[in-house]
């Protein structure tokens, strides 16, 4: 097709989780057809193509976050997405807002890739969920059902968890299952302890992929459950620190202090630079 046709239209957002694969492809022979020409650049040029810039899930509160960690502030709501909104009762749980990002810190220690102290935390806000009402953008106004909220973790084991725990038909997965879903509320379990916890690298448990796929399927609100020691995870690299800060950034606009991201990398000896005016060769 690539040596047929004139022009090739390409369709998708490289930002969000790509296809699981298998091999092993050297260089960027791996990579997608968006991923290859858009290289390091989150949104589309306007000189290369077309940004599709308004969303029709996400509230404001939730979409600004995604708009500015992921999408170079390009995104936008539709205007009536606003209307969108949870009407929560007195003694609704004190973690629970209207709309937007919510960041619950849950102290725990030597979990892996299952939390019990997550998924009592998550089994709570989803009970308090239940006796809510919530308002569609068009001012129609219905109660929280199962239907309603998704339960998300990067684990499996996490996953039978909190099956164990919710309410028979809630909709739990991990983030793979759910791209392409959406819900009024999404509540988010990071699950693992610390750093020296952690059963993959930094690149997977906080791959801005699978936290925009993650947060952006909540239409109003999006709660993130995690240890506060997650927030201090030592990186090795400026890109691990972009991904990690992604993490301290939803807890910023949560509300949360500003968090500091620990730097650890090891630099090699090179020979000294040329000064200004020296001759090189080569």
């Amino acid at each position: 097709m690539g040596v047929s046709a004139r022009n090739i239209v390409l369709v998708g957002d490289q930002m969000q989780l790509s296809q699981p694969i298998k091999g092993t492809h050297p260089g960027a022979s791996g990579l997608s057809a968006l991923e290859y020409l858009l290289g390091d650049t989150a949104t589309v040029p306007p000189e290369r193509g077309i940004f599709l810039e308004r969303t029709r899930r996400m509230c404001p509160g939730v979409c600004t976050f995604i708009s500015d960690a992921v999408y170079d502030g390009r995104l936008k709501p539709e205007v009536d997405n606003a209307n969108q909104r949870l009407v929560l009762e007195d003694g609704a749980h004190e973690a629970l807002r209207a709309t937007g990002i919510r960041f619950v810190e849950v102290p725990h220690a030597g979990c892996s890739q299952k939390s019990p102290e997550e998924a009592d935390r998550i089994e709570r806000l989803y009970a308090s969920l239940m006796g809510q009402q919530w308002i569609d953008k068009k001012g129609t106004e219905c109660r929280i059902s199962t239907d309603d909220v998704l339960v998300v973790t990067p684990y499996n084991m996490q996953v039978a968890l909190l099956k164990s725990v919710l309410p028979a038909g809630a909709r739990v997965g991990t983030v793979d299952k759910f791209q392409g879903q959406e819900a009024a509320v999404a509540l988010i379990s990071m699950t693992t302890s610390s750093a020296e916890d952690m059963p993959r690298n930094v690149e997977f448990l906080f791959s801005r992929n699978r936290l925009n796929v993650a947060i952006s399927r909540a239409r109003y609100l999006a709660v993130i459950v995690a240890s506060p020691r997650l927030l201090e995870v030592p990186c090795s690299s400026i890109e691990q620190m972009r991904l990690v800060n992604t993490v301290c950034w939803a807890k910023v606009y949560a509300g949360g202090p500003k968090m500091r991201v620990t730097l650890t990398c090891k630099i090699e000896k090179r020979d000294r630079l040329p000064t200004k005016g020296a001759e090189t060769n080569g």
